[in-house]
């Protein structure tokens, strides 16, 4: 029998460590399941479009196209590519669409009982806002302070906390054309998360986030980590909300609303998972590779 073959595919643009040292976890995991693997950096794989069809020129050489993906980067484009040429991406191209855009986020978990804080969308502009009259409407609505978060943004980067009309004017002016949202600010949450990394059907580990300098929890932003056992409530509002935003692994960033009840925040489709590891000791990776391996399995059997 074929030994099967994946791709690790991470960010080449970001040289951290911390970028390589996860797929070198996941890399890790699945030769412990007898996979051969391959870690690939997004911008050494070019979708192309060569005779009307879906097909990939590699930067350096050509690669033996695998069995199946894991994508632990945003790139949407590449991962739709792979897709398209019959390769099944974990997570998948529309996961990772819905949770990079903030907005296309709470509008996916909409309608579907998921709580979320108040939230209003900002109009599409191709150059800057010049009608500003819809956000002093919005500030009407949502009081001060409000938060003003860019659509796309990683590490609570893009996420500010505006105190006045005349700020979130000259925040809107400085953003320009990218998209963005405005959301009610959840004091009783201030500088106070959690974060539950679901696998399938299961919370696998979870981790309080706490700063006592900023509004944001991050821990790229000074935040502490602490160990956290979440109450059925959380856990089932997390893997709901992975489900509907079609997630097989995740990262689920829950506020505290006044009542102590859990309000969806953010869901990443690629989460790091080396903070949660240096919290808790659980490598996330050994719950995500075996699940992807299982659900790939079953629907080799479904074809």
């Amino acid at each position: 029998m074929k030994q099967l073959l994946c791709w690790i595919i991470y960010n080449g643009n970001l040289p951290q460590q911390k970028f390589i040292e996860l797929a070198e976890w996941f890399d890790t995991e699945a030769k412990k399941h007898n996979i051969s693997t391959k870690l690939m950096k997004n911008n050494d794989l070019l979708p192309s479009v060569t005779d009307g069809n879906a097909t990939l020129v590699g930067v350096h050489h050509k690669h033996e196209l695998p069995d199946f993906v894991f994508f632990l980067d945003k790139d949407v484009l590449l991962a739709r590519q792979l897709e398209k040429m019959g390769i099944p991406v974990y997570n998948s191209a529309s996961c990772i669409e819905i949770c990079d855009n903030k907005s296309l986020t709470f509008q996916t978990l909409a309608d579907h009982g998921i709580p979320m804080p108040k939230t209003l969308i900002a109009p599409m502009v191709f150059h800057a806002h010049e009608n500003l009259e819809p956000f002093y409407h919005a500030a009407e609505i949502l009081g001060f302070p409000l938060v003003l978060k860019e659509a796309y943004g990683s590490f609570g980067m893009q996420v500010f906390l505006i105190e006045t009309i005349e700020e979130l004017l000259a925040k809107i002016k400085e953003i320009g054309n990218r998209p963005f949202l405005l959301q009610e600010f959840i004091s009783s949450s201030k500088g106070k998360d959690i974060r539950l990394n679901v696998v399938g059907d299961e919370v696998v580990a979870s981790m309080m986030r706490i700063s006592e300098t900023d509004f944001r929890a991050n821990v790229s932003n000074g935040g502490k980590m602490l160990k956290y056992e979440p109450t059925a409530l959380e856990k089932e509002i997390a893997i709901r909300s992975a489900k509907l935003v079609g997630a097989d692994f995740a990262g689920v960033d829950l506020l505290f609303a006044e009542d102590g009840s859990p309000l969806v925040c953010e869901i990443n489709s690629n989460a790091h998972i080396k903070n949660i590891f240096d919290c808790t000791g659980i490598n996330v990776a050994t719950y995500i590779v075996p699940h992807i391996l299982k659900k790939w399995q079953e629907t080799q059997n479904e074809s």
